[in-house]
């Protein structure tokens, strides 16, 4: 069994980037179980990283007893989500416990624009990097909303085996580096 978690990073109910995973999760094989992470924490803050938040804690658990992680980003203003590198923040610290530190990782996200989420996604892997990560290079995956769902949400045809082979590639990734 290969236990992926998800950090989504959005907050909002009607998440594209959440469908997105979502659709991903039904996609893979059954043999693989997937962990959503609760990314709503506390802003980050060195003072009070010694009693570190409960919510804080959970994220750091999910992502410790997880094979591998998949991040599935919007981009707001060419960036990360200001929730997301919060919690990438949280489970790196504090220092010397970095929860992420060899864990097989993975990096896609969603968007209405026609560059998805390049720019979210470059930032976070230069941040993947630097937390010592096996970072999965290939394929990768910069989805635009109309091209991957209809206008019911509906996986569109095209788009389905491109989605497919992503999370194939990444369960065999992770199983690789864990």
């Amino acid at each position: 069994m290969t236990k992926i978690a998800i950090l989504v990073g959005s907050l909002r109910a009607q998440s594209i980037n959440r469908l997105l995973a979502q659709t991903l999760e039904k996609l893979a094989a059954d043999d693989v179980e997937f962990f959503y992470a609760d990314i709503d924490l506390p802003l980050f803050n060195q003072d009070i990283e010694a009693d570190m938040p409960e919510r804080a804690k959970a994220l750091k658990a999910v992502i410790k007893v997880a094979d591998g992680v998949l991040i599935v980003t919007p981009e707001y203003n060419r960036g990360v989500p200001g929730v997301l590198k919060n919690a990438i923040d949280w489970a790196s610290r504090p220092y010397g416990q970095n929860s992420f530190k060899d864990k097989p990782v993975g990096i896609t996200g969603m968007s209405g624009g026609q560059t998805a989420t390049a720019q979210a996604q470059s930032h976070i892997r230069n941040t993947m990097i630097y937390l010592s990560t096996k970072l999965m290079g290939r394929p990768e995956l910069y989805a635009q909303f109309k091209v991957v769902f209809d206008d019911n949400k509906q996986v569109q045809e095209l788009s389905k085996q491109f989605l497919q082979d992503y999370i194939n590639a990444l369960v065999a990734f992770i199983e690789e580096n864990k």
